[in-house]
């Protein structure tokens, strides 16, 4: 559903404007999901005991997931020239504890969310046991798929375990988690520290990562780290901004039971404006690649679908 934003002046030069217009997102983020689902499939098979590599494939393998962290990950990658046979590795290992951090999230005890991405949750399924089990196991997984797959000779060691760390740094108690402590307990005046570590996080480091393992100087990783936070709080303030909509015109949806946002406290038009700060920082700081020619061309698409919602990504599959 686009919501009808207003377009503020960007730092972005028209060609490139122009360029991001004309790309075919939905293509390359489509082909991208393809060919990483094919690799979840093959890093969780299932061994024994089969319940839990079940439970985990359940959720990791979801129809319909948007894969945005990995493709955000591939896409960083390729601005700088990186080859995505060495981000594939790190960009599943991004979905498995995204994917961890969903269940997790979804319990009774957190946010009590009997569905995810059109699918009953993990612990509907299979168990509040087995899903915390299920999440606990991902968060590792993950790391020693990075380890594991990755090929020595694209990505040196140094740089695996800056991506390891940024990764343990996103999801620890200083970044995702630390989210979802304040929108547990947390006042309203916390809703845009809730906003960036629960959301922003994980886009954050999926750019970071795709940067660190191309080998990005660290200018321009701070660039990515600022454009990535932004993307994906802008993505959620969107996402929130519908679900008042929705609620306000009694459209079909579940609206969530807890959590803040910056609707449901201040209102759909502050909202609106939030959201549009958000887009301009991100395309502020990709003005900062354009010597990078067209292959800043899907990060820079990557803002407007966050904003406009242009196609869904689940139908293309």
């Amino acid at each position: 559903m686009p919501t009808n934003l207003k377009r503020p002046p960007v730092r972005c030069s028209t060609s490139f404007s122009s360029v991001a217009t004309q790309f075919d997102l939905k293509g390359y983020w489509t082909t991208l999901i393809g060919e990483i689902n094919q690799k979840l499939d093959e890093a969780i098979p299932v061994k024994f005991p089969e319940k839990i590599y079940e439970a985990m494939r359940y959720s990791v393998l979801a129809k319909g997931a948007k894969r945005a962290p990995p493709v955000m990950c591939v896409a960083a990658c390729e601005l700088f020239g990186g080859n995505r046979l060495a981000a594939f590795p790190t960009a599943c290992a991004l979905e498995m504890v995204h994917a961890a951090s969903l269940i997790h999230n979804d319990l009774p005890c957190i946010d009590d969310d009997p569905s995810r991405r059109g699918q009953p949750s993990n612990h509907t399924v299979y168990g509040v046991d087995m899903a915390i089990l299920a999440g606990d196991a991902l968060f590792p997984l993950g790391f020693h798929h990075i380890v594991s797959h990755t090929p020595s000779n694209l990505v040196p060691e140094p740089i695996l375990l800056r991506v390891i760390a940024e990764i343990a740094r996103a999801v620890g108690s200083t970044g995702m988690a630390a989210g979802q402590v304040l929108d547990l307990d947390g006042g309203p005046n916390s809703v845009g520290f809730v906003q960036e570590k629960k959301f922003g996080e994980m886009s954050e480091c999926s750019a970071v990562c795709g940067g660190l393992l191309a080998g990005a100087r660290d200018d321009e990783i701070q660039r990515l780290r600022r454009y990535g936070r932004a993307v994906g709080v802008l993505y959620q303030v969107v996402d929130d901004i519908q679900e008042e909509r929705m609620m306000k015109n009694g459209e079909d949806g579940e609206r969530r039971k807890t959590g803040k946002s910056y609707a449901r406290i201040y209102g759909v038009e502050k909202a609106m404006e939030v959201a549009e700060e958000f887009r301009a920082k991100a395309k502020k700081e990709l003005d900062g690649f354009e010597k990078y020619g067209d292959s800043v061309v899907p990060l820079y698409s990557f803002v407007d679908f966050a904003a406009d919602r242009g196609f869904s990504v689940g139908d293309a599959i």
